[in-house]
């Protein structure tokens, strides 16, 4: 029973720091990449943005994640810029962003820098700390 639980115990660490370092490099290949992507292009510069990736049939996305966002993007008004992608229509981006589900929401700094990445949906509180770090 206790070989059992050690076992549970190391794969669900294993699987902890697998994610962490996933994410870290998710960050830093996006940081590479967000001066140039196309799914940028046109944005104010020096303004932070959210890179919103969803779907059509995803139910959190209508009923939380775009509702957050809508609330956000009224409290800061010309401060952040969100940019809404619909992977299913741009699987490419999704796939050079390297989003695996919906909605994932990317934090990108005024200077251009992915702060963070929020597989899953993420609340406008939390959005809101993470776009403060680039203060």
């Amino acid at each position: 029973m206790i070989e059992r639980l050690i076992a549970a115990l190391v794969l669900l660490i294993v699987g902890f720091v697998a994610y962490r370092l996933m994410l870290r490099r998710q960050i830093r290949k996006t940081t590479a990449l967000a001066p140039s992507d196309p799914l940028l292009r046109g944005l104010t510069p020096g303004v932070a943005t959210i890179v919103y990736f969803t779907t059509p049939t995803c139910v959190p996305c209508r009923t939380q994640q775009t509702p957050a966002l809508k609330r956000l993007q009224d409290e800061m008004g010309d401060r952040v810029q969100i940019v809404r992608v619909d992977a299913t229509e741009q699987p490419e981006a999704a796939r050079r962003w390297g989003v695996f589900s919906a909605p994932t929401t990317f934090v990108i700094s005024d200077c251009g820098e992915t702060l963070a990445v929020n597989h899953g949906v993420a609340e406008a509180d939390k959005l809101r700390r993470q776009l403060q770090a680039t203060a």
